[in-house]
Formats: C-alpha cells, structure tokens, sequence
C-alpha cells in the first residue's frame, strides 16, 4: 500500500506504516494542485491541516483507500462524499485528549487564581494579595457541552476536585461515572463553569452567542478548546462586559480563519479582539490545548494502530466461520410509565447509581480490560424499538461489528437500517424471527473512562 505524508509529523508514524509494509512517500512542499495530479497513485493519504480535501480531489484520488488526519477533527475533508467513495476516515482524538484536558483544567486554575495577573503585577514590583484572592472549583458545577474523547477526558480530571460536572450531548446515553448527561435546559440552570468540547459542524457553529449565554440562570465562566467557530467573539466581549460571562479561557478564536501574524500586523485589530487581549478576567492560548510532546507521539502512533486495525489486523485473516459474535451483554432497554420515577426506586431501594440515561454497570472482560453493561428505562412512547413491538430491546457486545454484520446478511439475518459509528463505539440493528429488535454494539470502553 502506498501512503503519501503531505504533512509533518513525529517519526513514530512514518515508521509504524513502514513497518506495516507501507511505501511512504513524503511531500511537503507541492502546492494542492500539483498533489492532485499524483494522488491516482496512492492507497493512503496523511494529512494534518495543510488544505482541505474536497470533492475534487477525491475525484482525481481513484485508488485511494484511507485518509488520516493527525487530529481530533475532520472537517478539513469532504467526509460524506469521501463515505460514498468507500474511503476510510480515520482521525485521531485518542492521541490528544488528555493533553486538552490538561490545558483546560489548567486554564481555568489560572484564571480562577489570578496567576496571569499576578506574575506580571510582581515582575513591576506590585505585591498585592487581596486583589488576587482566588477562586475554588471545589463545590462548583462544571457543565460541560459535547462529552465525546475530550469532554470525557475533561471530566476525568475534574473528578478529584469535588465539583459537580455534567454535560449535554446530542447523543444519547454518554453519560458515565465522571460525568452525568442533563438535558440543556437542565446544564444552563445549574452551570458556574462552561467548558467546550465540541466538533465543528452547522449545530456548534456560532453556538454560544448573546442568546444562548442569556439562557444561563448564572453569570459563569466560559472555557473554550475547542473550536474557535462555537464563539461569537462580538456576543462573548459583551457577555465580559455585563458580567453575564465573569471570564473566559480561550485556546480558540473565531480569527483563526485567518493568519495571525497578519493580524497582528494590522494597524487596527477587530474591537473585540482588542478587548480580550487587555482584559484581566481572559486568558488566552494560540490554539496549543493538545499540543505536547506527548500527544504529538500519542497522535502518530493512534493513526499506525488504527491503519493495521481496519488494513492488516489478524482478524482480517480469519475465515468467516471463525468470526466472534456476542461477546456480552452490552444493555437492557425496556419501556416503562415513568422512567424518572423508576430510577429513583431502583436507586434507593437497589443501590443504582443511576443518572439520566440510567446505569452503567463495569466489569472486567477475558483480557482483564473495563467493560460496561448498561441499565436504561425508556418511555413508553419512544421509537427506538422500532420495528419491533416489543416493550423491550436488548443491547449485546460484539467483537467485530462489520464482518459480524456481513456475516448476518449472508445468513439473511433481517437488519434494520445502517451501521452507525460513534467515539464510543459502532452500533447496528437486527430482528430475531419473534421480531425483537437487537442492538449489536462493538464497543469502544476505553471512551467512558
């Protein structure tokens, strides 16, 4: 398989491909253009931020099989079209995310510390401790706003501070043991620190602006490492100013559509902008949360693993027969009247430790490696049954959910609708001939912990 690495990165990767049996080609230097006329000739493609892949570059890559992005994110790449061309896209937020985590978590100690303040009032030869008492985040709600590989990597540190934290997602049942998933109703209403671990796309794009922070019952402190599109810097200086937002630690800027040392270089930068590099309450960072000596070897050697997972894993080799199925039982879902009610009953008088999606019950798996089973009530009037007209569904663990699947089709297993893949896991629906729907789960534990 050739790889082209249009993109430095540490040695690792180059490495772990060769040893893979790729042939990699580096280039560094072509213009987009020039790389579209030879990428016909490669399987393989690495990138980190260089330039976007769109459409037409898919259409002149014809043999190529992967696209790897030395990151959390994929929105530089055409992901739909490149899933219509059957090209995997393999990303790597494993490889960082504790590394945002940290940055995050030290941020928000910063600011609630004065440090930044402080260090610079002591190099001008100003001593002064009662203007920099701090702040605690013992005590406080942290709400955090997309709880996949970062949010959960955020709420793992969190865990030993004795706040409160809980998220929102629009995915259902990501809560865990560091984390409990509230409605957004339910996060604006309680949360003193906001912090943001969402992807781009259209719902995170202009997210937090003057409408959403005025429905937040509490002035809070805002943490962004995510992506610098989900603030709108005009609504969050205004937010600074009437003391709705009582400050702000952001790695991200809006501005970074553009080049920085331009904007420096202006005579006059955005007013907004102006505001934050002068105010007491922000701390800022160019854009650095996961960018440590560490995640930059996490980051490489998470793309090898996952390229000899989907392309050279042993279990490519094994004849069909020889496929794991289930390997656990990975939930129970059932409907009920009153699910809110029914978890209290089951917390009190049976010890769940049960949050809104209900309850997650760890164990250890043949390898001694963390597995969870989940417990989740639903309402009575949810479609997630369908088709079956069963008052229950039961969720069961699986080693290899693609060659499983296929496995189903060939023995004309009925599945209901398609294979969908999540940070935590791929997911996929069957009827068994009663016509109870079951959901096949390949697991991602590691993601919940």
């Amino acid at each position: 398989m050739k790889v082209l690495l249009i993109d430095t990165n540490h040695d690792i990767l180059q490495k772990g491909l060769e040893n893979l049996g790729c042939i990699c080609d580096e280039d560094y230097t072509s213009t987009k253009e020039q790389i579209e006329e030879k990428i016909r000739n490669y399987q393989g493609i690495v990138i980190r931020s260089r330039f976007n892949i769109d459409q037409q570059f898919l259409d002149k890559a014809t043999n190529l099989k992967f696209i790897a992005r030395v990151g959390a994110g994929l929105e530089s790449i055409a992901v739909d079209y490149a899933h219509k061309k059957g090209i995997h896209l393999i990303s790597a937020p494993e490889g960082n995310r504790n590394a945002v985590a940290e940055h995050a978590l030290g941020m928000i100690l910063s600011l609630f510390n004065n440090l930044k303040k402080a260090d610079l009032e002591i190099r001008a030869g100003n001593w002064l401790r009662e203007t920099n008492r701090g702040l605690e985040l013992e005590g406080k709600t942290v709400g955090i706003i997309g709880y996949g590989n970062m949010g959960k990597a955020f709420a793992k540190k969190l865990k030993g501070f004795d706040c409160e934290v809980i998220c929102y997602d629009i995915k259902e049942g990501v809560g865990d043991e560091n984390c409990r998933q509230v409605s957004l109703k339910e996060l604006q209403e309680k949360t003193e620190v906001l912090s943001l671990h969402t992807p781009f796309n259209k719902c995170s794009h202009n997210m937090v602006n003057s409408n959403f922070i005025s429905s937040f019952k509490n002035p809070f402190y805002l943490i962004n490492t995510a992506r610098g599109s989900a603030v709108v810097t005009n609504h969050l200086v205004d937010a600074l100013i009437n003391k709705k937002v009582l400050g702000a630690c952001l790695d991200v800027l809006e501005y970074e559509k553009l080049s920085f040392e331009n904007l420096f270089e202006n005579e006059q930068l955005p007013k907004a902008f102006d505001y934050l590099i002068k105010a007491d309450n922000v701390l800022l960072s160019p854009h650095i949360a996961g960018w440590t000596v560490e995640s930059k070897k996490k980051l490489a050697q998470t793309i090898v693993d996952k390229v000899e997972s989907i392309f050279f894993s042993e279990n490519k080799k094994q004849e069909p027969l020889k496929i794991k199925r289930v390997t656990g039982v990975g939930g129970l879902f059932f409907k009920c009247e009153n699910p809110e009610k029914l978890k209290m009953w089951y917390q009190i008088h049976l010890g769940f430790n049960t949050d809104d999606w209900g309850c997650t019950f760890w164990w250890k798996d043949l390898e001694n490696k963390s597995a969870s089973t989940q417990w989740s009530p639903f309402k009575k009037e949810t479609t997630y049954f369908k088709p079956s007209k069963k008052d229950f569904m039961f969720n069961y663990r699986v080693h290899n959910l693609k060659e499983l699947l296929k496995k189903l089709k060939e023995e004309k297993v009925t599945v209901v609708g398609e294979l969908e893949e999540y940070d935590y896991g791929k997911f996929a629906w069957i009827l068994d001939p009663e016509g109870n729907k079951i959901e096949l789960w390949e697991p991602i534990d590691s993601a919940f912990l």
